[in-house]
């Protein structure tokens, strides 16, 4: 019988809390078990994974000694044809543990391939509770938590950028429901720039920086209030921070 894929969630960045705190202030306690008790990892990042079950040893030892356990590397660089290889300790009855460099795994990121093909494969995937930038900023920005929808990264051209900025301004008029995005942290004040550019006035637009972290920041404004912090020099402090960014268009 084959082993059982966990999706384990990581935290969203160092909470300048004892290590200690910064598990129990993100990551539940039952999450924290089941970790400690699987020696195979995939994962988008090892240095980032290990950085993780150090604080997991924290609080649980570790089934092996961290430098025994086997983590392998699953990023945007792999090769697709590779996946199946991630997969064989599972059908020889090892249980696996996918894991994100920050948040839930397989939501913007590049494990949902691996997750598609364990189902397909007959692997058990259990998806484990941790913290989601996605939902998290939805659920603080105030903004439509009926209807939305991730877009993950806009185009890098300026004017492909703008393009679709409005297109889905437009369907965020016409269905009410809310975009999300996200960008590389040091490209923030460009996406925020073009968000104010390219929305009009009134479309609320939410930037959630730095989300389950002491140094959070949720602000929501009209894109003309946006325009005015800029002009002005109130920016959010949000470079090379990871940032959310959401807009509804009124109606």
């Amino acid at each position: 019988m084959p082993g059982i894929l966990y999706l384990i969630p990581n935290t969203l960045g160092n909470t300048d809390l004892p290590a200690d705190d910064q598990l129990t202030h993100i990551i539940p306690e039952q999450v924290q078990k089941m970790t400690a008790q699987l020696d195979y990892f995939i994962a988008e990042n090892a240095k980032t994974t290990r950085a993780f079950l150090k604080l997991i040893a924290s609080r649980h030892p570790l089934i092996k000694p961290l430098q025994e356990i086997n983590i392998a590397e699953l990023n945007v660089n792999t090769n697709i044809a590779t996946l199946p290889d991630f997969l064989i300790p599972l059908l020889n009855n090892q249980n696996a543990g996918l894991i994100s460099e920050a948040g839930v795994p397989a939501v913007a990121d590049p494990g949902a391939n691996l997750v598609q093909l364990a189902h397909q494969r007959g692997i058990k995937v259990q998806p484990l509770v941790g913290p989601s930038s996605l939902l998290l900023a939805i659920m603080a920005s105030g903004l439509n938590g009926q209807s939305f929808a991730f877009n993950g990264y806009l185009p890098n051209d300026a004017t492909q950028r703008g393009k679709r900025i409005k297109e889905l301004e437009q369907r965020s008029k016409h269905d009410k429901q809310t975009q999300i995005f996200i960008e590389t942290p040091y490209r923030n004040q460009v996406l925020l720039e073009a968000l104010i550019a390219h929305c009009q006035p009134s479309t609320l637009i939410c930037v959630a920086t730095n989300l389950s972290l002491a140094t959070e920041s949720i602000q929501t404004y009209p894109a003309a209030t946006w325009q005015n912090k800029l002009s002005t020099g109130k920016a959010p402090d949000f470079h090379k921070k990871p940032t959310v960014f959401l807009f509804l268009a009124a109606h």
